[in-house]
């Protein structure tokens, strides 16, 4: 009998797994991979998420790998902001930065099994995974998560699901230490980008929302082609798609002994489609529950916790990524960002950490909107 078990042991399950038991708590953590391994993603890590890994005991994960100062931002209808980041990002395969966090949560008493999970059971006072008991189960293990579906959870719809493509390019010596977003023209939210990761790669990619028909690898690929035509895409490696489900459509947290986090939670920014920073705070508030607060009930405690830490900031991510959509909002941001540095700092909280829109963001970028007009 464990007192949490874990399923899926990326950043959100890492977490939850080291949160659980650092209180103290028996803790078994089930991935179906060997460590370390590839998972398509964009690689930046946000401080933000590494400042939720430092409440969690996890330092210098981060080692190795350069702080990127800049950022430039190019509007769907060209317009760009190149500015200094409010605190660097950092830009770490996931083979590296998964693999360090299992290892943290080894280090911190967690037990690592290799197992894929095929049934689920509860009972009156446990979950059975597979013949393995536990007090409470915590569901991490991403966009198409066994343990969301036993709860019963349809997976996301149509305009809140995006896929992505991600792979890896040789950087060039003009290409230093700037990240680069590119905007879609005539969707959104749709853009490529351009991450340094310091070692002498870069991870490139393009991402986009489903609203209904699937779209092909050749779309995507033609995509990045176009928004980054220095892209060759033929000396790209290791390119894989993956899904992103949007935090427009969350299923409920949990149901009684069992929680979820993370991707399975479909807690990604719809604005960016960042998750890594909300998989950590959800793992981690997910694990404090579950140790703490077991029993009937821990689905309920866990839901409000969430509610409390991230709600008011998912309306407005949610409210961004609407207007965001809406003909020259996108280019009159940018515009303003562009001008006003707290404008630009605004737009990376907002879609990279917890960060909300401001009296400041709404007004500037309002006003390029109305001056955009007026040229045009």
């Amino acid at each position: 009998m464990y007192d949490v078990a874990v399923v899926g042991a990326g950043p959100a399950g890492a977490s939850a797994a080291m949160a659980a038991a650092r209180e103290g708590a028996r803790v078994l953590l089930l991935d179906r991979h060997d460590f370390p391994r590839d998972k398509a993603c964009g690689d930046g890590i946000a401080p933000q998420a590494l400042s939720e890994l430092e409440k969690l005991g996890v330092s210098n994960v981060d080692n190795g790998f350069p702080a990127l100062p800049q950022l430039s931002v190019t509007s769907p209808g060209g317009a760009e902001a190149l500015r200094p980041m409010p605190t660097p990002v950092r830009v770490i395969p996931r083979s590296i930065f998964d693999a360090r966090l299992v290892a943290a949560a080894v280090r911190a008493g967690v037990e690592l099994r290799k197992h894929r999970v095929r049934r689920i059971s509860e009972e009156n006072d446990r979950v059975v995974v597979d013949g393995i008991e536990a007090r409470t189960l915590i569901g991490a293990d991403g966009a198409t998560s066994v343990v969301r579906r036993h709860l019963g959870a349809a997976p996301n719809g149509a305009g809140h699901l995006a896929i992505a493509i991600r792979g890896y390019l040789a950087e060039s010596p003009e290409d230093g230490l700037l990240q680069r977003i590119v905007m879609s023209p005539g969707v959104w939210p749709a853009y490529a980008w351009s991450f340094p990761i310091g070692d002498g790669r870069r991870n490139v990619g393009y991402g986009e929302l489903l609203r209904g028909a699937p779209l092909t690898r050749d779309h995507l690929l033609g995509k990045l082609a176009k928004l980054l035509p220095d892209v060759d895409l033929g000396a790209t490696t290791c390119l894989r798609a993956h899904h992103l489900p949007l935090s427009t459509q969350r299923p409920a947290a949990g149901r009684g002994r069992i929680l979820l986090a993370g991707d399975a939670l479909s807690l990604v920014n719809p604005f960016t489609g960042e998750g890594i920073f909300y998989a950590v705070v959800s793992g981690g508030l997910a694990g404090h529950t579950a140790a703490l607060l077991p029993g009937p009930d821990a689905a309920q405690w866990y839901g409000l916790a969430l509610r409390k830490r991230l709600n008011r900031h998912l309306r407005h991510t949610k409210m961004a990524a609407r207007l965001a959509a809406v003909h020259g909002v996108a280019d009159a941001g940018i515009r303003a960002g562009a001008r006003d540095q707290k404008v630009f700092n605004a737009f990376v909280e907002l879609g990279l950490g917890d960060g909300l829109i401001t009296s400041r963001l709404l007004r500037k970028t309002f006003g390029q909107l109305v001056l955009g007009g007026k040229q045009h």
